[in-house]
């Protein structure tokens, strides 16, 4: 039982996908262009057939006018010999009589025959008419399918971008645009901090530098007074004697 229902499932798909196929209109229109080209081919072929017809007709006419005239001349020389006496009178007009009716036998035939080709010409010219028709509606349906095609695609991508841009949730993004202000925000702060720290650091050092610098003077100064003090010059003013 379940093997029915799964190909009842398969051929049901297949019947979906055959509809949906015959709706696309690039498919059908490609379609319609094989089709039509099929016509084409069948009626250069039958073209081909009635011009043939056509030739042999006018070879029959020519035929059947050539040997009427060729029976009209062997009756004439029939009666001529009967005349000279070389044939029997009787035997002559009998023949000719036969020939007579032979050349009307080929009148009639070359008539019927020019009546064929005149038939076979006008559908030789109704068929080519129609296939100048033809190619002309298919160059005109594959130039259609180019354009057809050409707007598909630009269609396509037009509605994919059209989709995406759809799918974009505007509040979403404004919030995660907030939070990546905010997250900026807490980086240039926290990077400004490190600055200040940095700078601060930077100051006392400085101070206890200036501050030993100090130091080192005055030991120097007390340095030089007891110096002088050894060698019993006058702590006094530079450049006075000592008293």
């Amino acid at each position: 039982m379940n093997i029915f229902r799964r190909i009842f499932k398969i051929g049901q798909a297949e019947a979906h996908a055959a509809v949906d196929q015959l709706e696309d209109p690039i498919k059908m229109t490609e379609q319609g262009i094989r089709d039509m080209k099929e016509d084409l081919d069948k009626s250069l072929r039958a073209l081909a057939e009635v011009k043939a017809m056509a030739i042999r007709s006018r070879n029959d006419v020519e035929n059947y006018h050539s040997k009427a005239q060729e029976y009209e001349g062997k009756a004439v020389q029939l009666l001529q010999r009967a005349h000279k006496g070389d044939l029997n009178p009787a035997e002559a007009d009998r023949l000719a009589g036969e020939a007579l009716l032979k050349k009307e036998e080929n009148v009639q035939l070359a008539t019927q025959a020019q009546q064929d080709r005149q038939k076979f010409e006008a559908s030789v010219a109704q068929l080519d008419q129609n296939i100048k028709q033809l190619r002309s509606t298919i160059s005109k349906w594959e130039n259609e399918l180019k354009t057809l095609k050409s707007r598909v695609t630009v269609s396509n991508a037009t509605k994919t971008i059209n989709k995406q841009l759809a799918q974009i949730d505007s509040h979403s993004t404004v919030a995660l645009l907030e939070r990546m202000k905010e997250k900026v925000a807490v980086e240039e702060a926290l990077a400004e901090s490190y600055g200040e720290i940095a700078q601060e650091s930077r100051s006392i050092d400085a101070e206890i530098d200036k501050a030993l610098q100090g130091s080192d003077a005055r030991k120097a100064a007390e340095d030089v007074a007891a110096l002088k003090a050894k060698l019993g010059l006058s702590t006094g003013t530079a450049g006075e004697p000592q008293a």
